[in-house]
């Protein structure tokens, strides 16, 4: 049997063609990242705001992207995601924090993607690139999601009340 010490760190890069499997894959590589590393707990908030951001790039660029996820000391997951556009579309061309209302109409079949990523990331930010990532241009939009307080990858969290809690 081979044990594997955990890593106070580690990321993952992924390239995606033009194609419209490309979200159900990036869910896929977050999945296998997460699970692997015992991180179970970020899994439901990542992946739809993963998918929502893959599915952005793929619909409204026409070139491919590239999914990065990194898990920093203190638990914290960042993903970004590239694409070849290097328009910010909002609420991303904004700082974080301090938002208002919704800026897409309630009849509005799509439009509320990046605004989910605002209300349930921890901190979001996008920037556009110039040449400096693949010599391509483009843009970098990013979440972070930290885990639990008291959480330790692959093990029991203990809640107010002593008792084990998955973490």
């Amino acid at each position: 049997m081979v044990t594997v010490a955990p890593l106070q760190g580690w990321s993952y890069a992924l390239h995606l063609p033009h194609d419209p499997r490309a979200p159900r894959v990036a869910r896929m590589t977050l999945r296998a990242a997460l699970d692997g590393h015992g991180m179970r707990e970020l899994l439901d908030v990542a992946e739809l705001l993963t998918s929502e951001m893959v599915t952005n790039a793929f619909r409204h660029t026409k070139g491919a992207s590239s999914l990065r996820l990194r898990v920093v000391r203190g638990g914290w997951l960042r993903v970004g995601v590239w694409d070849s556009d290097p328009h910010i579309p909002a609420p991303f061309d904004k700082p974080p924090g301090g938002f208002g209302a919704a800026l897409v109409p309630s009849e509005s079949g799509s439009g509320r993607g990046l605004l989910l990523v605002r209300q349930l990331a921890d901190s979001w930010g996008g920037w556009p690139l110039g040449d400096q990532l693949f010599g391509s241009g483009g843009k970098l939009l990013w979440f972070a999601v930290r885990e639990p307080a008291g959480c330790v990858p692959g093990r029991a969290a203990v809640g107010s009340q002593g008792a084990s809690e998955p973490c």
